[in-house]
């Protein structure tokens, strides 16, 4: 190669360079003025938005939960042919979660999120419609797919609306949508199976899909994304009507200063390749760890909760009031992991519920009678979701703009090959083991997950996004 050639190179990659360093800079711009801004009923309207949607898809995904019994019955199913039915909502999940990372990364937050939504409306109206178990299998595969889309774009969108000093624990109370969903499935299907068949939970459930027209009406795309993408104008008018709109629940009091930042030196690794490069590797190990162990953990045993209890004696309506009435315990499990977040951080936030919820999981296990039962279910639920509330405020916080919604999906995708195999797995092991092997599989996951999180985590409360990701 001759200097000719050398310097023509150069000369090529100069201008790729400088045009990467003024759009880092825009992000950077824009995300100070985001930061900068007092939280109001606006962007709490948003969240609002958003967390409607999630607590209509989780009530969609915890349906089976205490349906699982009936349909066993209704198809004549072997637990192994149950767990099977169970696994297929997770590997819609999966993929759904691996691709829509990835096409919210090229294509937006707020346009992936509605499709998303239009995807889980139908597999839920198709699962209600099935006559077959083939046919429910591939309804709850569509059902899945749509729900797994919907879950990290919803975690990216939050995470960039919020500012750093509570992005955690709106995410956290994000994620509090979950348990509320699954309590009011269970009261959904606790009433609907004493007038209809459990096809009808899944008619019912489809309905709220139509909550894709509020979507998209009022949930602005996110400005970081617009500005990491190059779309500059475009970001530019959404942070103006944001500010404007903030600004006007501030009854026209002038806002905060912009604090501007440098920006930090752009990277020329892109794309997909991000998340095992630099300091992201161990990051991306550490949340697929995470991940992976905690879902199969969590969706073993709460798909089969009900079937567990109905296994124990009681009957489907009293099986479907007990696991509604353990999961209560989900709400202040969720709401005080939102507050540890912020106060104490989210590694230890994380690592405190998977430990305690691996011991709640071993005396329910165990459990000798009906109290001690629901004493052991109410503290499992307790920490379980609070465990989600402070895995869902981590996980996007750790990659940067540019492919936090996919480093979230591909975590949230190795989650659901956990929870793919968790029910199955337990299906199969359940008339060799009992119930007390199921649940030690169950507490064996979420020790695993713990020390990953101990061993390969870094604290990031109160820090920005920008500043994480360098």
């Amino acid at each position: 190669m001759t200097i000719s050639d050398v310097t023509a190179a150069a000369g090529s990659r100069a201008p790729a360079a400088v045009a990467r360093t003024a759009q880092a800079q825009q992000v950077a711009d824009i995300a100070a003025r985001l930061e900068r801004l007092p939280l109001t009923s606006y962007q709490r309207w948003i969240f609002g938005i958003i967390a409607t949607a999630w607590f209509f898809d989780s009530m969609d995904l915890a349906a089976l939960t205490f349906v699982l019994g009936s349909i066993r019955q209704t198809f004549g199913l072997s637990t192994a042919e149950a767990g099977l039915l169970s696994s297929m909502s997770f590997l819609g999940m999966f993929i759904g979660a691996a691709s829509a990372g990835l096409l919210a990364d090229r294509f937006g937050r707020a346009r992936v999120f509605q499709v998303s939504m239009i995807f889980w409306g139908l597999g839920s109206l198709c699962c209600g419609l099935s006559t077959t178990a083939t046919a429910l299998g591939a309804s709850r595969l569509l059902l899945g797919f749509g729900m797994g889309m919907e879950f990290p774009v919803a975690q990216s969108m939050v995470s960039e609306i919020m500012p750093a000093r509570n992005r955690g624990r709106y995410i956290a109370f994000l994620e509090g949508f979950w348990p509320l969903g699954f309590i009011a499935s269970g009261l959904l299907t606790y009433f609907v199976l004493q007038a209809a068949d459990w096809r009808w939970v899944f008619i019912m459930q489809a309905i709220p899909a139509v909550f894709v027209l509020v979507v998209r009406r009022y949930v602005p795309e996110s400005p970081r994304w617009l500005a990491s993408h190059g779309y500059s104008e475009r970001a530019e008018a959404t942070v103006r009507d944001i500010e404007s709109r903030v600004r006007d629940r501030l009854g026209s009091k002038e806002l905060p200063p912009v604090v501007r930042q440098a920006a930090a030196p752009a990277s020329e690794v892109t794309g997909l390749r991000t998340l095992f490069s630099g300091i992201y590797a161990k990051r991306t190990a550490m949340l697929w760890t995470l991940w992976f162990f905690a879902l199969l953990g969590f969706y073993g045993l709460t798909t089969w909760l009900g079937a567990l209890l109905q296994a124990k004696g009681f009957p489907i309506t009293k099986s479907v009031f007990y696991t509604i009435l353990i999961s209560l315990a989900g709400i202040p499990g969720f709401l005080v992991s939102a507050w540890l977040v912020e106060s104490w951080g989210r590694k230890a936030t994380l690592v405190m519920n998977l430990l305690c919820g691996a011991i709640a999981c071993h005396f329910y296990g165990s459990a000798a009678d009906q109290t001690q039962l629901i004493i052991a279910g109410l503290c499992m639920q307790f920490f379980l979701f609070g465990m989600w509330s402070a895995l869902y405020a981590y996980t996007p916080e750790l990659y940067p703009t540019h492919v936090r919604a996919t480093g979230t999906g591909f975590a949230s995708a190795i989650g659901r090959i956990g929870s793919l195999i968790g029910p199955y797995v337990i299906g199969v092991i359940l008339p060799a083991a009992g119930q007390s092997g199921v649940f030690a599989l169950g507490a064996g996951a979420f020790v695993v997950a713990a020390l990953a999180v101990l061993l390969l985590g870094e604290e990031t409360r109160g820090r920005t996004l920008e500043s994480i990701s360098h």
